[in-house]
């Protein structure tokens, strides 16, 4: 999360800029709100409410939740929100739409986390695109069409991630009764939806980069390089995930979205490189 978010700080001073430390306490006191209070809390209020059993991300047998986790986690999050008030306008309503999105996806009665679909979407806009917006809307400085069309494609490209991430998951979410979107599509549809996602994110990421005035040689031909080789890193994903998908244990499911993971890193990597350096 905040490495995500950093990105768009990136994009918005240039790596060169933010070596030279520029707007850097403005991007500080961003990410602090939004991976400490905005995405710690929502990931509190969410384990308060889930009550997992079974393996969940990175914590295996996760222990119960505290007595008053949820009640501590909307503490953190409007302190969020009212810190948010001393940074530019959009990140502040930035935070605000999150803010909104996070309680309406794990707290009862909408908990939306559990219509299929509905999660996905919050989950593409609000982690795919809002969290690099937000690091760049922190700064103040003006989003141009290249900038705003590089932020767009990580929508489908989390799309994409996004069903790879419940596909272990399975056996938790039917007894829990969630009615998750890996679930409504199936083993093979979640796959081919997530693959088809990531080609929309990476035409985006041409369509970007044609519109930043990318030729084909010098370091422009280094930025093409680099979206081919994050496109080539989702595809030794999904591929394999594809074709080996009904023969694969809970164990290589999660495997896969550790690998997915990766790609998600290296594609990061890649827009820092294309579009936060300038040659």
């Amino acid at each position: 999360m905040a490495a995500h978010t950093t990105v768009g700080y990136l994009l918005a001073v240039g790596v060169g800029g933010a070596l030279r430390g520029e707007r850097r306490a403005q991007a500080a006191l961003a990410l602090v709100l939004w991976v400490v209070c905005l995405n710690g809390g929502t990931l509190a209020i969410n384990s308060a409410f889930d009550r997992d059993e079974g393996d969940i991300g990175y914590l295996r047998s996760p222990p119960p939740a505290p007595r008053h986790l949820a009640l501590v986690a909307l503490a953190l999050m409007t302190t969020g929100q009212l810190l948010a008030l001393e940074l530019p306008p959009r990140f502040g309503w930035t935070y605000a739409v999150c803010f909104a999105m996070s309680l309406a996806y794990s707290v009862p009665p909408l908990r939306l986390k559990a219509v299929a679909g509905v999660d996905w979407v919050i989950n593409m806009l609000g982690f795919g695109t809002l969290t690099p917006y937000a690091g760049f809307v922190a700064t103040g400085a003006p989003l141009r069409p290249p900038q705003a069309i590089v932020l767009a494609a990580f929508c489908p490209l989390f799309a994409s991630l996004y069903p790879l991430t419940q596909l272990y998951q399975f056996d938790e979410d039917r007894r829990r009764g969630d009615r998750t979107l890996a679930l409504i599509l199936g083993m093979r549809w979640s796959l081919l939806v997530a693959s088809g996602a990531a080609i929309l994110a990476f035409l985006l990421l041409v369509i970007a980069g044609l519109l930043a005035g990318w030729g084909a040689l010098g370091f422009d031909l280094i930025r093409w390089l680099g979206v081919l080789i994050a496109a080539g890193a989702w595809g030794a994903v999904l591929v394999p995930w594809v074709r080996r998908h009904r023969e694969m244990t809970p164990s290589e499911h999660q495997a896969g979205m550790y690998a997915a993971l990766v790609a998600w890193a290296v594609t990061d990597l890649v827009v820092i490189l294309g579009w936060g350096v300038y040659s």
